[in-house]
């Protein structure tokens, strides 16, 4: 559990692959790891979301972090963890799901928003909190958060792009989530792979220069 969450913090940057279409996202986390972001999260709101973990997975094997995103309840938890997901994320705090993910020792980061959600995502045995959505507060508000919580791991997501990701990482975030800033929709409908390998170098380099700078 420990080696897979800091896999996904050292690289920095998980991309979370949402489409209407399961077709392309093989070639999507290609590009991704081409792009030296490993740590890929599926959502489930994606069709067949399960079957391109199986995919990714058997083409890229332990290249990659494979996770599923939008997790609302311990059912898909399981499923998901069946499928061969290694990290669960959910927008919201399920304890029942947190639990489930324990149980398996597959690390698991709840979404909250508020302090309260925070803590309590804690408390029930989160490995990371995903504070979402921060698109309307800016990294400000993880520095917020990290003066009573030190202690606890964040990753942002909403808002966060190539512009941005270093100074949610200087504000104290251990690592940021994108999602269509990463994955450019009209890049993967042109099939232009390369441009989504090169806004990944990019922002694994913006973190990388805001952790050393």
């Amino acid at each position: 559990m420990k080696v897979t969450v800091q896999k996904i913090i050292d690289c920095g940057v998980v991309a979370i692959l949402r489409a209407n279409s399961s077709a392309e996202l093989l070639e999507v986390a290609k590009a991704l790891h081409a792009g030296n972001v490993t740590p890929i999260e599926v959502t489930m709101t994606t069709p067949n979301a399960l079957e391109v973990v199986r995919q990714v997975k058997s083409e890229l094997g332990d290249r990659v972090v494979m996770g599923v995103g939008t997790v609302l309840d311990p059912e898909t938890a399981r499923a998901a963890i069946l499928a061969g997901a290694e990290y669960i994320v959910s927008p919201v705090v399920n304890e029942a799901t947190i639990r489930l993910c324990r149980r398996y020792g597959i690390p698991v980061m709840p979404g909250a928003f508020t302090p309260t959600e925070v803590l309590r995502a804690w408390d029930s045995g989160a490995d990371v909190v995903k504070i979402f959505p921060t698109s309307s507060v800016g990294p400000e508000y993880i520095k917020d958060l990290k003066g009573p919580f030190p202690q606890i791991p964040m990753i942002p997501t909403g808002g966060v792009n190539v512009d941005t990701a270093g100074a949610f990482i200087k504000a104290g975030a251990c690592a940021v989530g994108a999602g269509s800033s990463l994955v450019d929709k009209k890049a993967v409908k042109e099939r232009k792979w390369e441009v989504i390998t090169d806004v990944a170098e990019r922002m694994v380099a913006a973190v990388q220069a805001a952790r050393n700078g």
